[in-house]
């Protein structure tokens, strides 16, 4: 598998994050403080870097994260099952 696909710690702390929006709303954003950890802040930053979030420290999803967010929620609803 290549390196870009792996899931490692970075890609399982993004998914974490994409995790916690709502998508019911838009109008709902994430704040990570730099308390958050790591690895969260990190995240966020990467998020952020992708085009996924519009801040370093979460902010709103952008177009291309609320779709990541909906596949992701979506293949967490399918597992769960």
């Amino acid at each position: 598998m290549p390196q870009n696909n792996a899931v490692n710690e970075e890609r399982i702390a993004e998914m974490k994050l994409l995790a916690l929006f709502n998508l019911a709303s838009m109008q709902e954003g994430l704040k990570v403080h730099n308390n958050a950890g790591a690895a969260a802040v990190a995240a966020a930053q990467r998020l952020h870097h992708k085009g996924l979030a519009t801040q370093p420290d979460g902010g709103y999803l952008t177009d291309l994260g609320v779709e990541a967010a909906e596949h992701l929620q979506a293949a967490l609803t399918i597992l769960e099952g």
